[in-house]
C-alpha cells in the first residue's frame, strides 16, 4: 500500500478536526493540538471498525470521513474518561 504525501495530510487534517469536534462533544480540558490530532486519528480507526460492525454507513467523501472519525474519537474519549485518563476532567 502506498500513501502519498497528500493522503497523509488529509489523514492528519481529518484527525485534527475529528479530535477537536470530539473534544467539544465530551467537553474536557483536552490533550492539546497534537493529542487531539492523535485522538482523532485513532478515533477514525475506531469509528471505521465500530460503524462497519454495526452496519452504519455515512455519505462518502470528506464529510463522511469527518463524521466517522468524530464518532470514533468521541467513543475513544468517553472510554478514556471512564478509565480515568488525565487531561479530560470537567471545566
Amino acid at each position: 500500500m502506498h500513501l502519498s504525501d497528500q493522503g497523509l495530510i488529509v489523514i492528519l487534517v481529518i484527525g485534527l478536526i475529528a479530535g477537536w469536534l470530539a473534544g467539544r462533544v465530551v467537553r474536557g480540558n483536552g490533550f492539546g493540538l497534537v493529542g487531539d490530532a492523535a485522538i482523532g486519528i485513532v478515533g477514525a480507526l475506531v469509528g471505521d471498525w465500530l460503524l462497519h460492525r454495526l452496519g452504519i454507513h455515512f455519505s462518502s467523501g470528506i464529510f463522511g470521513l469527518i463524521i466517522n472519525a468524530t464518532i470514533g474519537a468521541t467513543v475513544l474519549l468517553v472510554a478514556l474518561r471512564l478509565t480515568g485518563a488525565s487531561g479530560w476532567g470537567g471545566r
